[in-house]
Protein backbone atom coordinates (compact mmCIF):
# COMPACT_ATOMS: atom_id res chain seq x y z
CA UNK A 1 0.00 0.00 0.00
CA UNK A 2 2.82 2.34 0.34
CA UNK A 3 4.14 1.89 -2.93
CA UNK A 4 0.34 2.43 -3.95
CA UNK A 5 0.93 5.85 -1.91
CA UNK A 6 4.16 6.88 -3.67
CA UNK A 7 2.81 5.97 -7.16
CA UNK A 8 0.05 7.90 -6.45
CA UNK A 9 1.66 10.72 -5.60
CA UNK A 10 4.12 11.00 -8.72
CA UNK A 11 1.40 10.04 -10.51
CA UNK A 12 -1.02 13.32 -9.52
CA UNK A 13 2.28 15.09 -10.02
CA UNK A 14 2.97 14.36 -13.26
CA UNK A 15 -0.77 15.08 -14.19
CA UNK A 16 -0.60 18.47 -12.84
CA UNK A 17 2.62 19.12 -14.91
CA UNK A 18 0.71 18.22 -18.00
CA UNK A 19 -2.17 20.76 -17.09
CA UNK A 20 0.44 22.95 -16.24
CA UNK A 21 1.14 23.45 -19.88
CA UNK A 22 -2.92 24.90 -20.49
CA UNK A 23 -4.86 25.58 -16.84
CA UNK A 24 -3.13 28.89 -15.06
CA UNK A 25 -3.91 27.05 -11.87
CA UNK A 26 -2.02 24.18 -12.11
CA UNK A 27 1.04 26.20 -13.86
CA UNK A 28 0.72 27.85 -10.15
CA UNK A 29 0.97 25.00 -8.34
CA UNK A 30 4.00 23.39 -10.32
CA UNK A 31 6.11 27.08 -10.68
CA UNK A 32 4.93 27.85 -6.97
CA UNK A 33 6.84 25.01 -5.59
CA UNK A 34 9.89 25.55 -7.56
CA UNK A 35 13.32 26.22 -5.65
CA UNK A 36 11.18 26.05 -2.39
CA UNK A 37 13.86 25.39 -0.32
CA UNK A 38 15.77 28.17 -1.13
CA UNK A 39 12.91 30.59 -0.34
CA UNK A 40 12.42 28.63 2.93
CA UNK A 41 16.06 29.42 3.74
CA UNK A 42 16.05 33.00 2.91
CA UNK A 43 12.84 33.51 5.64
CA UNK A 44 13.29 30.83 7.81
CA UNK A 45 15.78 30.76 10.55
CA UNK A 46 16.11 27.09 11.92
CA UNK A 47 18.06 27.94 14.81
CA UNK A 48 14.10 29.46 15.94
CA UNK A 49 11.29 26.73 16.94
CA UNK A 50 8.32 27.48 14.80
CA UNK A 51 4.55 26.55 15.29
CA UNK A 52 3.49 25.39 11.68
CA UNK A 53 -0.04 25.60 10.59
CA UNK A 54 -1.15 23.82 7.40
CA UNK A 55 -3.96 24.69 5.40
CA UNK A 56 -5.56 22.74 2.30
CA UNK A 57 -6.77 25.94 1.02
CA UNK A 58 -8.00 29.29 1.85
CA UNK A 59 -11.23 27.82 3.38
CA UNK A 60 -9.24 25.87 5.16
CA UNK A 61 -7.29 28.91 6.34
CA UNK A 62 -10.17 30.68 7.12
CA UNK A 63 -10.94 28.06 9.62
CA UNK A 64 -7.69 27.86 11.18
CA UNK A 65 -6.90 31.37 11.04
CA UNK A 66 -8.47 31.91 14.40
CA UNK A 67 -6.15 29.23 16.37
CA UNK A 68 -2.98 31.15 14.95
CA UNK A 69 -4.06 34.88 16.01
CA UNK A 70 -5.34 33.64 19.10
CA UNK A 71 -1.92 31.98 19.69
CA UNK A 72 0.13 34.77 18.42
CA UNK A 73 -1.34 37.07 20.74
CA UNK A 74 -0.67 35.17 23.28
CA UNK A 75 2.79 34.57 22.50
CA UNK A 76 3.63 37.41 20.12
CA UNK A 77 7.35 36.48 19.68
CA UNK A 78 6.20 32.73 18.58
CA UNK A 79 7.43 32.31 15.09
CA UNK A 80 4.72 31.11 12.59
CA UNK A 81 5.23 28.83 9.31
CA UNK A 82 2.49 28.36 7.10
CA UNK A 83 1.99 26.20 4.34
CA UNK A 84 -0.60 25.86 1.67
CA UNK A 85 -1.17 22.62 -1.12
CA UNK A 86 -3.56 24.64 -3.37
CA UNK A 87 -2.99 27.80 -5.40
CA UNK A 88 -6.19 29.04 -4.64
CA UNK A 89 -4.90 29.52 -0.81
CA UNK A 90 -1.45 30.45 -0.87
CA UNK A 91 -1.66 33.28 -3.69
CA UNK A 92 -4.39 35.11 -1.58
CA UNK A 93 -3.03 34.86 1.98
CA UNK A 94 1.01 34.96 0.57
CA UNK A 95 1.11 37.97 2.65
CA UNK A 96 0.08 37.27 5.44
CA UNK A 97 1.41 39.49 8.02
CA UNK A 98 1.38 36.83 11.24
CA UNK A 99 3.34 34.04 9.00
CA UNK A 100 5.86 33.37 6.76
CA UNK A 101 3.91 31.59 3.87
CA UNK A 102 5.07 28.83 1.61
CA UNK A 103 3.68 26.24 -0.76
CA UNK A 104 3.83 22.41 1.30
CA UNK A 105 6.42 20.25 -0.74
CA UNK A 106 4.96 16.96 -2.85
CA UNK A 107 4.93 14.75 0.24
CA UNK A 108 8.00 12.65 -0.20
CA UNK A 109 10.66 11.28 2.32
CA UNK A 110 13.10 13.39 1.21
CA UNK A 111 10.94 16.55 1.20
CA UNK A 112 9.72 15.83 4.57
CA UNK A 113 13.02 15.51 5.96
CA UNK A 114 14.19 18.63 4.92
CA UNK A 115 11.39 20.76 5.25
CA UNK A 116 11.28 19.76 8.79
CA UNK A 117 14.54 20.28 9.21
CA UNK A 118 14.55 24.00 7.48
CA UNK A 119 11.53 25.55 9.61
CA UNK A 120 12.26 23.39 13.33
CA UNK A 121 8.82 23.16 14.22
CA UNK A 122 7.83 22.80 18.20
CA UNK A 123 4.20 21.86 16.62
CA UNK A 124 2.49 21.16 13.47
CA UNK A 125 -1.56 22.09 13.60
CA UNK A 126 -3.22 20.84 10.49
CA UNK A 127 -6.84 21.98 9.78
CA UNK A 128 -10.15 19.90 8.95
CA UNK A 129 -8.04 17.04 6.49
CA UNK A 130 -5.20 16.79 4.41
CA UNK A 131 -3.42 13.29 6.38
CA UNK A 132 0.53 12.98 4.44
CA UNK A 133 1.99 9.94 5.07
CA UNK A 134 5.78 10.74 5.17
CA UNK A 135 5.16 14.23 6.78
CA UNK A 136 3.35 12.99 9.66
CA UNK A 137 5.75 10.26 10.09
CA UNK A 138 8.69 12.47 10.63
CA UNK A 139 7.10 14.66 13.19
CA UNK A 140 6.69 11.65 14.82
CA UNK A 141 9.91 10.75 14.47
CA UNK A 142 11.42 13.28 15.83
CA UNK A 143 8.72 13.41 18.78
CA UNK A 144 6.91 17.05 17.50
CA UNK A 145 3.45 17.08 18.22
CA UNK A 146 1.04 17.18 15.43
CA UNK A 147 -2.46 18.17 15.57
CA UNK A 148 -5.58 17.96 13.47
CA UNK A 149 -8.15 21.11 14.65
CA UNK A 150 -11.64 21.04 13.18
CA UNK A 151 -11.36 17.55 12.15
CA UNK A 152 -14.56 15.83 10.60
CA UNK A 153 -14.88 12.04 9.63
CA UNK A 154 -17.25 9.99 7.60
CA UNK A 155 -17.76 6.39 7.46
CA UNK A 156 -17.09 6.09 4.17
CA UNK A 157 -13.83 6.81 4.35
CA UNK A 158 -10.91 4.60 3.55
CA UNK A 159 -9.37 5.07 7.04
CA UNK A 160 -12.70 2.78 8.52
CA UNK A 161 -12.07 0.20 5.34
CA UNK A 162 -10.97 -3.13 6.08
CA UNK A 163 -8.35 -2.43 3.69
CA UNK A 164 -7.32 1.02 5.04
CA UNK A 165 -4.87 0.07 7.49
CA UNK A 166 -2.42 1.71 5.78
CA UNK A 167 -4.23 5.41 6.24
CA UNK A 168 -5.21 4.30 9.79
CA UNK A 169 -1.11 4.34 10.80
CA UNK A 170 -0.92 7.45 8.88
CA UNK A 171 -3.68 9.26 11.88
CA UNK A 172 -1.67 6.95 14.57
CA UNK A 173 0.81 9.88 13.92
CA UNK A 174 -1.51 12.71 15.25
CA UNK A 175 -0.80 14.01 18.53
CA UNK A 176 -4.76 14.58 19.22
CA UNK A 177 -7.77 15.25 17.50
CA UNK A 178 -10.34 18.51 18.26
CA UNK A 179 -12.95 16.93 15.98
CA UNK A 180 -16.20 19.02 15.01
CA UNK A 181 -19.10 16.07 16.31
CA UNK A 182 -19.60 12.71 17.84
CA UNK A 183 -20.00 11.19 14.67
CA UNK A 184 -16.30 11.66 14.10
CA UNK A 185 -15.17 11.05 17.64
CA UNK A 186 -16.59 7.59 17.91
CA UNK A 187 -15.07 6.70 14.36
CA UNK A 188 -11.75 7.51 15.69
CA UNK A 189 -12.24 5.38 18.96
CA UNK A 190 -13.41 2.49 16.74
CA UNK A 191 -10.36 2.42 15.18
CA UNK A 192 -8.02 2.79 18.51
CA UNK A 193 -7.56 6.65 18.50
CA UNK A 194 -8.70 7.75 21.97
CA UNK A 195 -7.02 11.21 22.30
CA UNK A 196 -10.02 13.29 20.70
CA UNK A 197 -11.95 16.03 21.78
CA UNK A 198 -15.27 16.90 20.79
CA UNK A 199 -14.44 20.95 20.57
CA UNK A 200 -16.26 22.18 17.29
CA UNK A 201 -15.69 24.18 14.48
CA UNK A 202 -13.62 26.40 15.12
CA UNK A 203 -15.36 28.36 11.91
CA UNK A 204 -17.81 29.87 13.64
CA UNK A 205 -15.40 31.85 15.73
CA UNK A 206 -13.88 32.67 12.35
CA UNK A 207 -17.06 34.03 10.93
CA UNK A 208 -18.80 35.64 14.19
CA UNK A 209 -15.80 37.64 14.68
CA UNK A 210 -15.54 38.68 11.29
CA UNK A 211 -19.29 39.41 11.23
CA UNK A 212 -18.45 42.05 14.70
CA UNK A 213 -16.12 44.39 12.91
CA UNK A 214 -16.53 43.68 9.01
CA UNK A 215 -14.56 45.35 6.32
CA UNK A 216 -16.88 48.73 5.34
CA UNK A 217 -17.17 48.90 1.63
CA UNK A 218 -18.25 52.38 0.81
CA UNK A 219 -18.82 51.45 -2.74
CA UNK A 220 -21.26 48.43 -1.82
CA UNK A 221 -23.25 50.74 -0.22
CA UNK A 222 -23.84 53.10 -2.45
CA UNK A 223 -24.73 50.45 -4.97
CA UNK A 224 -27.44 49.03 -3.24
CA UNK A 225 -28.58 52.58 -2.10
CA UNK A 226 -32.02 51.26 -0.14
CA UNK A 227 -32.81 48.26 -2.27
CA UNK A 228 -32.97 44.55 -0.35
CA UNK A 229 -30.20 42.64 -1.75
CA UNK A 230 -29.52 39.25 -2.12
CA UNK A 231 -25.75 38.37 -2.12
CA UNK A 232 -24.65 35.36 -4.17
CA UNK A 233 -21.79 33.52 -2.64
CA UNK A 234 -18.85 31.44 -4.45
CA UNK A 235 -21.19 30.43 -7.36
CA UNK A 236 -20.76 28.21 -10.48
CA UNK A 237 -21.86 28.28 -14.13
CA UNK A 238 -25.35 25.82 -12.87
CA UNK A 239 -26.05 28.06 -10.23
CA UNK A 240 -26.48 31.40 -11.92
CA UNK A 241 -28.53 29.71 -15.05
CA UNK A 242 -31.57 29.55 -11.84
CA UNK A 243 -30.42 32.50 -10.48
CA UNK A 244 -31.12 34.95 -13.58
CA UNK A 245 -34.74 34.21 -13.45
CA UNK A 246 -34.48 36.61 -10.54
CA UNK A 247 -34.08 39.90 -11.41
CA UNK A 248 -36.80 40.11 -13.70
CA UNK A 249 -39.53 39.38 -11.28
CA UNK A 250 -37.83 41.32 -8.51
CA UNK A 251 -36.85 45.01 -10.16
CA UNK A 252 -37.24 46.60 -6.83
CA UNK A 253 -34.24 44.05 -5.39
CA UNK A 254 -30.24 44.55 -6.32
CA UNK A 255 -28.22 41.31 -6.69
CA UNK A 256 -24.25 40.64 -5.98
CA UNK A 257 -23.13 38.09 -7.69
CA UNK A 258 -19.40 36.68 -6.25
CA UNK A 259 -18.49 34.10 -8.72
CA UNK A 260 -16.09 31.18 -7.27
CA UNK A 261 -14.06 31.72 -10.66
CA UNK A 262 -13.14 34.99 -12.09
CA UNK A 263 -11.74 34.30 -15.15
CA UNK A 264 -13.05 36.29 -18.48
CA UNK A 265 -14.62 33.62 -19.65
CA UNK A 266 -16.89 32.77 -16.72
CA UNK A 267 -17.71 36.79 -16.05
CA UNK A 268 -18.88 36.93 -19.40
CA UNK A 269 -20.73 34.10 -19.20
CA UNK A 270 -22.31 35.85 -16.59
CA UNK A 271 -22.72 38.88 -17.63
CA UNK A 272 -24.75 37.14 -20.80
CA UNK A 273 -26.87 34.96 -18.76
CA UNK A 274 -28.52 38.25 -16.73
CA UNK A 275 -30.22 40.02 -19.59
CA UNK A 276 -30.91 42.69 -17.32
CA UNK A 277 -28.43 45.70 -16.16
CA UNK A 278 -25.31 44.26 -14.63
CA UNK A 279 -21.98 45.78 -14.20
CA UNK A 280 -18.46 44.39 -12.84
CA UNK A 281 -17.24 45.88 -9.45
CA UNK A 282 -13.98 47.15 -11.10
CA UNK A 283 -15.91 49.01 -13.80
CA UNK A 284 -18.23 50.27 -10.86
CA UNK A 285 -16.16 51.72 -8.68
CA UNK A 286 -13.29 53.16 -11.53
CA UNK A 287 -16.73 55.18 -12.24
CA UNK A 288 -14.67 58.42 -10.56
CA UNK A 289 -16.00 60.78 -12.88
CA UNK A 290 -19.93 59.95 -12.29
CA UNK A 291 -21.07 62.08 -9.15
CA UNK A 292 -21.83 61.29 -6.19
CA UNK A 293 -25.98 61.34 -6.69
CA UNK A 294 -25.06 59.37 -9.72
CA UNK A 295 -23.11 57.13 -7.96
CA UNK A 296 -25.89 56.54 -5.08
CA UNK A 297 -28.60 55.31 -7.37
CA UNK A 298 -26.77 53.34 -10.51
CA UNK A 299 -28.88 52.08 -13.62
CA UNK A 300 -27.77 48.54 -12.62
CA UNK A 301 -29.32 45.67 -10.89
CA UNK A 302 -26.47 43.10 -10.70
CA UNK A 303 -23.16 43.96 -9.50
CA UNK A 304 -20.44 41.33 -10.27
CA UNK A 305 -17.32 40.88 -8.29
CA UNK A 306 -14.77 40.10 -10.41
CA UNK A 307 -11.86 40.22 -8.00
CA UNK A 308 -11.21 37.46 -5.11
CA UNK A 309 -11.20 38.45 -1.52
CA UNK A 310 -14.35 39.99 -0.69
CA UNK A 311 -17.29 37.82 -0.40
CA UNK A 312 -16.92 37.70 3.59
CA UNK A 313 -17.58 41.16 3.74
CA UNK A 314 -20.19 41.58 1.43
CA UNK A 315 -22.79 39.19 3.36
CA UNK A 316 -23.35 42.55 5.80
CA UNK A 317 -25.39 44.56 2.92
CA UNK A 318 -27.57 41.38 2.11
CA UNK A 319 -31.37 40.62 3.54
CA UNK A 320 -30.83 36.84 1.71
CA UNK A 321 -27.85 34.77 0.68
CA UNK A 322 -27.52 32.07 -1.94
CA UNK A 323 -24.58 29.98 -1.84
CA UNK A 324 -23.11 28.19 -4.86
CA UNK A 325 -21.64 24.98 -5.24
CA UNK A 326 -24.62 22.98 -5.04
CA UNK A 327 -25.12 21.55 -7.73
CA UNK A 328 -21.24 20.40 -8.68
CA UNK A 329 -19.50 18.78 -5.95
CA UNK A 330 -21.09 20.70 -2.59
CA UNK A 331 -22.01 23.94 -1.10
CA UNK A 332 -19.29 26.54 -0.50
CA UNK A 333 -19.31 28.23 2.86
CA UNK A 334 -22.70 29.25 4.59
CA UNK A 335 -21.76 30.50 8.18
CA UNK A 336 -20.11 33.84 6.66
CA UNK A 337 -23.72 34.59 5.80
CA UNK A 338 -25.42 33.09 8.64
CA UNK A 339 -23.19 34.86 10.77
CA UNK A 340 -24.57 38.15 9.52
CA UNK A 341 -28.43 37.06 10.18
CA UNK A 342 -28.82 36.31 6.56
CA UNK A 343 -30.98 32.88 5.81
CA UNK A 344 -29.13 31.24 2.71
CA UNK A 345 -30.66 29.41 0.21
CA UNK A 346 -28.25 26.75 -1.64
CA UNK A 347 -28.70 23.87 -4.58
CA UNK A 348 -28.94 19.97 -3.56
CA UNK A 349 -25.81 19.03 -2.60
CA UNK A 350 -25.16 19.42 1.07
CA UNK A 351 -25.08 16.14 2.79
CA UNK A 352 -21.28 16.32 3.65
CA UNK A 353 -22.13 19.78 5.54
CA UNK A 354 -23.53 19.73 9.01
CA UNK A 355 -24.06 23.59 9.47
CA UNK A 356 -25.99 23.23 6.03
CA UNK A 357 -28.74 20.25 7.72
CA UNK A 358 -28.95 22.46 10.96
CA UNK A 359 -29.57 25.65 9.69
CA UNK A 360 -32.28 23.79 7.11
CA UNK A 361 -33.70 22.34 10.50
CA UNK A 362 -34.00 25.24 12.46
CA UNK A 363 -35.94 27.15 9.62
CA UNK A 364 -32.79 29.51 8.74
CA UNK A 365 -31.47 27.69 5.21
CA UNK A 366 -33.64 25.76 2.13
CA UNK A 367 -32.09 23.51 -0.25
CA UNK A 368 -33.60 23.90 -4.18
CA UNK A 369 -33.53 22.12 -6.88
CA UNK A 370 -34.97 24.30 -9.62
CA UNK A 371 -35.87 28.68 -10.31
CA UNK A 372 -39.70 27.35 -8.77
CA UNK A 373 -38.34 25.86 -5.77
CA UNK A 374 -35.79 29.23 -5.63
CA UNK A 375 -37.98 31.52 -6.30
CA UNK A 376 -40.37 29.70 -3.50
CA UNK A 377 -37.61 29.83 -1.38
CA UNK A 378 -36.79 33.51 -1.66
CA UNK A 379 -39.98 34.59 -1.37
CA UNK A 380 -40.34 32.46 2.29
CA UNK A 381 -37.08 34.62 3.62
CA UNK A 382 -37.59 37.92 2.15
CA UNK A 383 -39.69 39.01 5.15
CA UNK A 384 -38.93 36.15 7.73
CA UNK A 385 -36.85 38.19 10.19
CA UNK A 386 -37.34 35.44 12.48
CA UNK A 387 -35.31 33.01 10.04
CA UNK A 388 -32.80 35.81 10.08
CA UNK A 389 -32.57 35.84 14.07
CA UNK A 390 -32.16 32.18 13.91
CA UNK A 391 -29.22 32.11 11.65
CA UNK A 392 -27.46 34.41 13.60
CA UNK A 393 -27.85 32.64 17.12
CA UNK A 394 -26.93 29.60 15.56
CA UNK A 395 -23.82 30.71 15.15
CA UNK A 396 -23.28 32.46 17.93
CA UNK A 397 -24.03 29.19 19.90
CA UNK A 398 -21.51 27.16 18.17
CA UNK A 399 -18.38 29.19 18.90
CA UNK A 400 -16.16 28.88 21.29
CA UNK A 401 -13.39 26.10 19.86
CA UNK A 402 -10.50 28.05 19.29
CA UNK A 403 -10.78 28.41 22.95
CA UNK A 404 -10.98 25.19 24.36
CA UNK A 405 -8.00 24.02 21.42
CA UNK A 406 -5.52 26.41 22.35
CA UNK A 407 -6.04 26.03 26.07
CA UNK A 408 -4.86 22.05 25.75
CA UNK A 409 -2.38 22.80 23.36
CA UNK A 410 -0.29 25.09 24.91
CA UNK A 411 -0.06 23.08 27.86
CA UNK A 412 3.33 21.87 29.21
CA UNK A 413 2.30 18.51 29.60
CA UNK A 414 1.01 17.82 26.07
CA UNK A 415 -2.89 15.29 26.20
Amino acid sequence: MKLLYIIGIWGYTLLIRIFSLFNPKAKLFITGRKNIFTSIAQKVNPAKKHVWFHFASLGEFEQGRPVLEKLKALYPTKKIVVTFFSPSGYEIRKNYALADVFYLPIDTAANAQRFIAAINPEMAIFTKYEFWHFYFKELKAKSIPLYVISGIFRESQVFFKWYGSFYRNILKSVTYFFVQNEESANLLKSIGLNHVTISGDTRFDRVYENAQSPKQLDIIDSFIGSAPTLVCGSTWPEDEKILSALPRQYPNWKFIIAPHEIHENHLESIEKQFSVGSVRFSVFSSQSEVSSAQHSNPKSQILIIDNIGMLSSLYQYGKLAYIGGGFGIGIHNTLEAAAFGLPVIFGPKYDKFQEAKDLIAIGAARSITSTEELIDAFNAFASDRHAANTARKYVEDKKGATGQIVSVITKPDQP
